[in-house]
């Protein structure tokens, strides 16, 4: 299909180039439909929305008592938090304030454990901006941090964002981070 460039009146020579090889190669829809306009402000409102979905958490809740510094600590697993990912993310998080840790099944830490932590959350599903199917995600999570009498030491929780739900689609690592550090440190930024 032959297209026919438009009249060019007192138009540069470089513009009346570009304006034929416009029409030549582009269809007619694309220069004067507002499609591809319509298409743009859809792209930019999923990639807004992704943004907010993937965003930063924080800790909250954060009741801490001043307590001889930690080296390790024993995580007790949860059963009844099914999202596989939260026990790493929390070891990776407690590694990164150089505390060791090992995790044990609900009452089989060693007697010499000085330190436990233990942790619940509430999970639910939903499908993540250009997801194609349902994932699981952190809703809230608390952490807590006892000695070996039982006593709490710290604790700390996530809870995702009111309206716009920052950080749902954040990775549980990323949604734990402030709290680990809320949990060690006292500090929930």
């Amino acid at each position: 299909m032959a297209h026919r460039c438009l009249p060019m009146i007192a138009m540069p020579s470089f513009e009346r180039l570009a304006l034929c090889i416009a029409c030549a190669v582009l269809p007619g829809c694309s220069i004067l439909s507002p499609a591809p306009v319509i298409e743009l402000v859809k792209a930019t409102g999923a990639v807004a929305v992704s943004a907010i979905a993937t965003g930063p958490s924080h800790a909250k809740n954060t009741v801490y008592h001043e307590h001889r510094s930690l080296d390790s600590v024993c995580v007790e697993y949860n059963p009844l938090t099914p999202d596989p990912d939260i026990a790493p993310a929390l070891q990776a998080e407690l590694r990164n304030h150089e505390i060791e840790s090992r995790i044990y099944e609900e009452g089989g830490a060693p007697s010499s454990c000085r330190f436990r932590v233990t942790y619940t959350a509430d999970i639910e599903w939903g499908t993540p901006p250009f997801g194609s199917g349902y994932k699981s995600y952190i809703r809230d999570a608390t952490l807590t941090l006892r000695d070996e009498n039982g006593t709490v030491l710290s604790s700390s929780a996530y809870s995702l964002d009111g309206a716009f739900q920052m950080g749902k689609w954040a990775t549980s690592r990323s949604k734990l981070a402030p709290v680990v550090t809320a949990l060690v440190t006292g500090f929930d930024h």
